[in-house]
């Protein structure tokens, strides 16, 4: 049995056990997050739509930290101008629980 998950503007495919790292949702470590936009479940057969409105998906949070470092360069040629910047995202690593239909 799996599920397809929307958070932070993504789409995750889950099923229950499953360890994964999404954008950040500002919850503790231990906490229990439920995710309300389930777009599709299987369970034998795929469910869409208003077959899946009720659905949830309940996982607690394994940790929350901040991704390795990406460098982003900017540079124009023939005018002098370099610009180096780093930026590292924070994620949540959540551990799902159980898929409720």
């Amino acid at each position: 049995m799996y599920a397809i998950i929307a958070t932070g503007g993504k789409q995750y495919k889950v099923s229950e056990g499953d360890i994964i790292t999404i954008e950040k949702l500002g919850e503790k470590t231990g906490e229990k997050v439920v995710f309300n936009e389930v777009i599709a479940v299987s369970n034998d057969g795929l469910k869409v739509g208003s077959d899946v409105a009720n659905a949830t998906v309940e996982a607690s949070v394994v940790k929350e930290g901040r991704g390795k470092k990406i460098i982003v360069y900017k540079y124009k040629r023939k005018t002098g101008y370099h610009k180096k910047q780093g930026h590292r995202q924070s994620f949540t690593q959540v551990k799902i629980e159980k898929i409720n239909l």
